[in-house]
């Protein structure tokens, strides 16, 4: 095993068991019949090539990736509503299996870009064989809406390298507007919604429970 095997083994770790946790957060919700501010959730380590890319761009040392660069681990938490993200953060707040250090409101103040999410870091223990190891994790809390606006301003970021033209730059902020609008909208309607969600839901294990007993 190589060092950068070593150095990633307990993020990789931290991630599986985190979604098994953040997952288990919705469940919960499920099993209460309430509803569950938490659509999914995702997590991912940054691979080493991406690794070396930030801290080159960032001026971090290699010897301070531990303590200066947050989102090795990271989770995504996905919401149905902008007010979600808020009960979500309030019970990641309850949690003691991790200590938030930071948290990052890119909601009410996005970035120029016209980025929205939540972002939460948190120190996490991990358990190793040579005892507990507390690593930096990011946790980003954000709409369906948010998600699909920074997928693609990700991977639109890979092709211009950070340098985007001012046509694709200025298309970008008015697209975040509109899914801004798009989560507003839906939030007015959020009754109706979770309504006709719930209707659904019965009425799809009624229809499961006919086909047993035929």
């Amino acid at each position: 095993m190589n060092h950068w095997d070593q150095f990633i083994a307990p993020y990789k770790q931290a991630v599986n068991e985190l979604k098994i946790k953040l997952k288990g957060m919705r469940i919960q919700f499920e099993l209460s019949n309430e509803h569950s501010p938490i659509e999914f959730v995702t997590g991912r380590v940054k691979s080493i090539a991406s690794i070396l890319d930030k801290a080159n761009q960032n001026g971090i040392p290699l010897d301070k990736l531990e303590t200066e660069m947050q989102d090795i681990a990271g989770l995504r938490m996905m919401c149905q509503f902008v007010d979600d993200i808020k009960k979500v953060v309030e019970l990641l707040r309850m949690r003691n299996d991790f200590t938030i250090v930071e948290e990052k409101n890119y909601i009410s103040h996005k970035k120029p870009s016209g980025y929205r999410s939540y972002h939460v870091v948190i120190e996490y223990p991990v358990q190793t064989i040579s005892g507990e190891k507390k690593i930096l994790a990011e946790i980003q809390i954000r709409t369906l809406a948010m998600n699909f606006w920074a997928t693609i301003e990700h991977s639109l970021n890979y092709k211009y390298k950070g340098q985007f033209p001012d046509e694709i730059k200025l298309r970008l902020q008015r697209a975040a507007e509109a899914a801004f609008q798009l989560d507003e909208e839906m939030s007015l309607i959020r009754e109706e919604i979770q309504e006709a969600q719930a209707f659904f839901t019965k009425k799809k294990e009624q229809n499961k429970e006919h086909e047993k007993n035929k």
